[in-house]
């Protein structure tokens, strides 16, 4: 029972029954009246973008956007949104995000405007911290109108995509003194948004595991763990292969076996199935991940990777395509290139893969498969000094003899795991040039 407030803004408290009473803190009250509680991580409300056309009648465009953002930001791990009904209760307030923040309970606050004129529409929108009321992010999308509800899908889904980017390291980034398993995971996260490498999966793979440390039963940390190790597996930078896969493979089975609704977990799931040589299984997973979030651009990429051992070439790319118009400044970008040159070079167009592989290696500069395409599209080209110092960078870069000789990339479970048109097709281009580029067959 609370029985009268001190000037020290604490109050003394009694408890019925038991004979005692004891002074508690009251959390402030502001000047508009509700009683301020802790957001929750990743919590956001979106406002009613504003219709700012001439024609008032455009208004149900801006609220389109409106109501789709709050979907596909509701699919994001751990995003706590709130409701779209009690989000247009503020259309035509003036906005205060501090009070907004406070009254519902979000963390940031999403607001916008949409502007049609003929053929054109401009959409605007800004991320604020309600709690600073700083802007942490901004960004403008002019966009022909000719397909309104092919537009509304990427207008939200670029935002969504490049929100869940800018949350995650927003979250990261907050200064804590007892970090727990949630702190962790956001960390983790936020370093695989760094260019991938050797250190950076490291790092990420040390932060999930102490995450995991302090929630054994944590389908996200067993999960994202999962990832990064079959991954780092994949892109070549580990030194204990089986060991990685093994860990990956036993995590995954808990992960799912507690939540088979989990959208991380069945990309974990389809990550050890692509390190295991498994790729038209693991299709099934990203294609489930996608279905519970159609924005996830990392399972756009490894669908892509999957069609491409395949052989449906012509899929890798629309994907890959579909990820750059989702994510433009994605973390994972090199790899939306890289597969794209691979699909190019496997296709025996050299020209065209050429430029796709030189901006990977830009991007990720310090994973050798890229190198290692680069060196097989210079050598086809008889360009052999330039094939040679690419080989020489994808053997350094490896850490291991992967690239030592044509039998050890043919041995790698990945190829073996490749339908038979595409090893045919890799033995007349992709290995074809790296003999050209020096590589011996033991």
């Amino acid at each position: 029972m609370l029985d009268h407030g001190r000037t020290d803004g604490s109050c003394i408290v009694t408890v019925p029954g038991r004979g005692y009473r004891f002074i508690a803190p009251v959390t402030r009250m502001k000047p508009w009246g509700r009683l301020l509680r802790p957001a929750p991580r990743l919590s956001i409300v979106v406002l009613p973008f504003a219709n700012l056309s001439d024609d008032p009648r455009q208004q149900y465009f801006a609220d389109g956007i409106t109501e789709d953002l709050t979907t596909d930001l509701s699919r994001l791990p751990h995003m706590s949104v709130i409701s779209r009904n009690t989000a247009f209760t503020y259309r035509h307030k003036r906005i205060d995000t501090r009070q907004i923040g406070a009254e519902l309970g979000a963390r940031y606050v999403l607001q916008g405007s949409v502007r049609r004129s003929g053929n054109q529409a401009r959409v605007s929108a800004q991320l604020i911290d309600a709690a600073t009321d700083t802007c942490l992010w901004a960004d403008r999308l002019d966009c022909d109108t000719v397909d309104l509800f092919a537009l509304q899908n990427e207008i939200t889904g670029r935002i969504a995509s490049e929100l869940n980017i800018e949350l995650i390291a927003a979250e990261a980034a907050r200064p804590t003194v007892n970090p727990e398993a949630l702190d962790y995971i956001f960390r983790g996260r936020a370093v695989r948004l760094r260019p991938n490498s050797r250190d950076v999966y490291a790092q990420a793979v040390s932060m999930f595991e102490r995450a995991l440390a302090l929630d054994p039963r944590s389908v996200e940390a067993q999960s994202l763990l999962a990832s990064a190790l079959a991954t780092r597996m994949l892109d070549g930078v580990t030194d204990s292969e089986g060991a990685d896969l093994a860990r990956a493979e036993g995590l995954v089975n808990q992960a799912l076996a507690a939540s088979a609704r989990s959208a991380t977990a069945h990309m974990a799931k389809g990550d050890v199935l692509r390190a295991r040589g498994r790729s038209a299984e693991a299709i099934a997973e990203y294609e489930t991940v996608l279905a519970i979030n159609r924005n996830d651009t990392d399972a756009l990429d490894f669908l892509a990777d999957c069609k491409l051992l395949r052989g449906s070439m012509e899929d890798v790319v629309a994907l890959e395509e579909q990820a750059l118009r989702l994510s433009p400044r994605d973390p994972r970008l090199g790899y939306f290139y890289f597969r794209i040159g691979q699909a190019q070079l496997l296709q025996s167009r050299t020209d065209e893969a050429i430029p796709w592989l030189q901006r990977a290696r830009r991007v990720v500069p310090e994973l050798p498969f890229p190198r290692a395409l680069l060196a097989s599209s210079y050598g086809l080209k008889g360009e052999t000094e330039r094939a040679a110092a690419e080989l020489a960078e994808a053997r350094r870069l490896s850490h291991y003899q992967r690239y030592s000789s044509i039998a050890q990339l043919k041995g790698f479970i990945v190829w073996q795991g490749a339908a038979p048109e595409v090893r045919a097709s890799a033995e007349t281009t992709y290995f074809a040039g790296l003999r050209k580029a020096g590589t011996t067959e033991e």
